[in-house]
C-alpha cells in the first residue's frame, strides 16, 4: 500500500526576472518523514521551502499539502493552518516575555482557554524554557531564541513543520538541544522537512534526503537508499609493524580497490567492495601473514562524503 505522502509537487517552477531559482521541481515527501534537503547557497532551497509555505508565489507547477492543492493567489487560510514555517530570519520582539510572545501567536491562531495556556505549558515544556516563560525575550541566549522561534512555529499543532536552515549560527550544545527537540516532534508522527548545511545533524535526524543544484532537484530518496548506492565502505586498518608488508598484503585481495596511507600515522584507509564475509577473510589473511594489527574497523563514507562526491559529479 502507498504511502500518503503530506507534500507533492508537479513542475514546480520559480523564475524571479531572468533567474530561474527553482526549475520544474517534482518532489514528494510521505507523512511522517523527516526530509532533510541540501544544496549549496543559490541551490533554490529556501525558495522552494518559501513556496510550499505559501509565503512565496510559483511561476508554474502545483503544490499539494496532505492532499490538497494549494491555490495561486489565495490565502490559503484553512492549509496555512496546517504548517509550521520557521524561516531563518524570523524576527523575535525583543521587549516582550517569553510567555506574552508565545500567548501573542497562540491568539493569532485563535486558541481558545483553557486550551490556549495547556498549550503554551507543553510547547515551553518541549523546547526547554519553562523556566524562561516571564524572562523578557532580549535576556536569551541565541540558542534559547532559536527553541522559542521553534515553539511559535508548532504552537498551532501543525501537521507539516518546514524548518529554514534552523540551526545556522548555533554552538554544538544548542545544536544538540534543537536536533533532540526535532527527534521528540518526529516520534509524535509530525512530518518535517528541514534545510542545512550542517550534514551531520542531517545525517542523525532524517529519514529521506533531497539535493538542489542550481535550481534542480538532483537526488531525492531514502537516506538507506542513498547509503547503499553512493556511499563506499572503507576498512581502517593500523599495524605496529612495516607498512610496505601491510600494503603489499593488501593488493592481493581483489576486494580492496584502494588505499591510502593517513600521513604521519600507521594508518591505511581501505577502499573496499566486499561485504561482511570478505572483510572477516581479509582480517584472517592480515593477521595469517603475520601482520601485527593495532586497529581494524569497518565505516561507511559519511553524508558529507556524498553530497560533494554528487556535487563534483554534477559540476563535471
Amino acid at each position: 500500500m502507498a504511502k500518503e505522502l503530506a507534500v507533492r509537487t508537479r513542475g514546480l517552477t520559480k523564475q524571479f526576472d531572468r533567474h530561474l531559482a527553482v526549475h520544474d521541481l517534482d518532489l514528494e515527501i510521505a507523512t511522517g518523514e523527516v526530509y532533510g534537503l541540501i544544496g549549496p547557497n543559490g541551490a533554490g532551497k529556501t525558495t522552494l521551502i518559501r513556496m510550499l509555505a505559501a509565503a512565496e508565489e510559483p511561476t508554474t507547477g502545483e503544490i499539494f499539502i496532505n492532499g490538497d492543492r494549494l491555490l495561486r493567489d489565495h490565502s490559503n487560510p484553512n492549509l496555512k493552518r496546517r504548517l509550521g514555517y520557521l524561516p531563518d530570519d524570523f524576527p523575535l520582539y525583543d521587549d516582550l516575555t517569553v510567555w506574552d510572545y508565545l500567548d501573542y501567536f497562540a491568539r493569532l491562531y485563535r486558541l481558545q482557554e483553557p486550551r490556549r495556556t495547556r498549550r503554551l505549558r507543553d510547547v515551553l515544556e518541549l523546547v526547554q524554557l519553562s523556566h524562561k516563560r516571564n524572562s523578557a525575550i532580549a535576556t536569551l541566549s541565541r540558542g534559547m531564541k532559536q527553541r522559542l522561534s521553534l515553539a511559535r512555529t508548532i504552537i498551532h499543532e501543525p501537521i507539516l513543520l518546514l524548518l529554514d536552515e534552523p540551526v545556522s549560527g548555533l554552538d554544538p550544545i544548542a545544536r544538540m538541544q534543537f536536533r533532540e527537540i526535532i527527534k521528540v516532534l518526529r516520534e509524535a508522527g509530525m512530518t518535517i522537512l528541514i534545510s542545512s548545511h550542517v550534514l551531520s545533524d542531517l545525517a542523525e535526524l532524517c529519514t529521506s534526503v533531497g539535493i538542489m543544484e542550481l535550481g534542480y532537484l538532483v537526488e531525492s530518496a531514502s537516506l538507506k537508499d542513498l547509503y547503499r548506492r553512493l556511499s563506499r565502505q572503507q576498512i581502517v586498518v593500523a599495524t605496529l609493524g612495516s607498512l610496505d608488508a601491510l600494503q603489499a598484503e593488501l593488493r592481493n585481495h581483489s576486494s580492496v580497490e584502494g588505499y591510502e596511507i593517513v600521513p604521519g600515522t600507521q594508518q591505511v584507509r581501505v577502499q573496499f567492495s566486499g561485504g561482511a564475509e570478505e572483510s572477516a577473510v581479509l582480517l584472517r589473511s592480515l593477521v595469517a601473514a603475520g601482520i601485527p594489527l593495532t586497529e581494524f574497523h569497518c565505516t561507511q563514507e559519511d553524508l558529507e562524503t556524498i553530497f560533494l562526491k554528487l556535487g563534483h559529479k554534477q559540476a563535471s
